[in-house]
């Protein structure tokens, strides 16, 4: 039976509705349970540090609810939360970059059907049976190191950046980095809806790429230190917001986003079906997507708001007022489940390293 909500915990709630401001209305109960519950375990892809101040703004808006918050690569949340779930324990609420992988899970049963208060602002292709959220509109990106490219050299399409590793060869052989499909599920997913995106050019890029001795890694973090220092010049399908995170910091860290397409990635946040504090997930899920949680993802975690109406050049309307109709969004559907076929991934895996590591 569940337990009883006492009424000073419904007058608390209540008062939170208001100490959230922008929050969206949600219900008192979900709050006052969130409360009585006290903490959500969150497991997620993001980076802690730049994620803090959303914690702390949550914690602020729902005081006497904790947020127990473990940052791990996509692969290795994937892998942990299948192997607790199998034991009966495991996260409240995954929040993965890796949108395949969550839409495998949510696909597999893992996750708690949940409908916010409003989705208005949200566009249709974020929300997948009210199970699967995107929280952010993440542009996916070229990085170079602006002191030793020349102006010249910096690639605006695909196709430009195809030419100018086939033609100055010499230049950068040896300086090319990206993803790695076989260590990072956000790489995978990056380089496999690219094939889908744009099957010629992508495959003519990554030959282009392997002819170089393209260097490979599992995260942009990484990659973004190695062209800052001069080890890599140029990076490829690097996550947009961490580039110019960093970008904004470092003077010889480049970002462009090509202008025939930009692939958009969003942040897959769902609630576990055996989560411990449904409650407080509920109430967290609302948060991420509010306006007031949209305003602290855009302007503290520099990770690029979803919602419509919240403005400013680390938002989706941002985005589209720079970039237009070259921005093409990753549908979060079964769509993201095409290159999870075993036989298709190792297939995709067997071609790209075909033209990774030309003989």
């Amino acid at each position: 039976m569940k337990p009883s909500i006492p009424r000073r915990a419904l007058v608390l709630a209540l008062a939170a509705l208001g100490t959230a401001g922008a929050a969206r209305a949600q219900s008192a109960t979900d709050i006052a349970q969130a409360k009585t519950e006290g903490i959500v375990v969150i497991y997620s892809a993001t980076d802690q540090k730049q994620v803090a101040p959303l914690l702390r703004d949550f914690e602020a808006a729902y005081p006497g609810v904790k947020v127990e918050y473990h940052d791990m690569n996509s692969t290795e949340l994937y892998n942990r939360f299948i192997s607790e779930s199998a034991a009966g324990a495991s996260a409240d609420v995954l929040w993965s970059s890796a949108m395949d992988l969550q839409v495998k899970l949510v696909n597999d049963g893992y996750a708690m059907t949940y409908k916010l208060t409003d989705s208005s602002k949200l566009p249709d292709w974020s929300i997948w049976k009210n199970e699967a959220y995107g929280t952010t509109y993440e542009p996916v990106g070229i990085v170079y190191n602006k002191r030793l490219v020349d102006a010249a050299d910096v690639p605006r399409t695909h196709g430009d950046f195809t030419k100018l590793l086939t033609t100055k060869l010499d230049k950068y052989k040896g300086k090319v980095t990206t993803f790695d499909p076989e260590k990072s599920g956000v790489g995978f997913n990056f380089h496999s809806q690219d094939a889908l995106t744009n099957p010629t050019g992508f495959w003519e890029l990554a030959k282009a790429m392997g002819q170089t001795g393209v260097r490979v890694q599992s995260s942009t973090g990484t990659m973004m230190e190695r062209i800052a220092s001069g080890e890599n010049l140029i990076g490829y399908n690097l996550i947009g917001s961490y580039a110019l995170t960093r970008a904004a910091k470092d003077p010889s860290i480049g970002v462009v986003f090509p202008s025939d397409y930009t692939l958009v990635m969003s942040r897959v946040m769902f609630i576990a079906k055996g989560a411990k504090h449904p409650a407080a997930s509920k109430v967290f899920l609302e948060y991420i997507l509010s306006q007031r949680g949209q305003k602290v993802i855009a302007s503290d975690a520099d990770l690029f708001a979803i919602r419509s109406d919240v403005t400013g050049d680390t938002t989706a309307s941002g985005l589209q007022a720079q970039l237009g109709n070259a921005l093409k969004p990753i549908v979060i559907g079964p769509g993201l489940l095409t290159y999870l076929d075993q036989a298709k991934r190792l297939e995709f895996l067997k071609q790209w390293n075909a033209v990774k590591s030309p003989k």
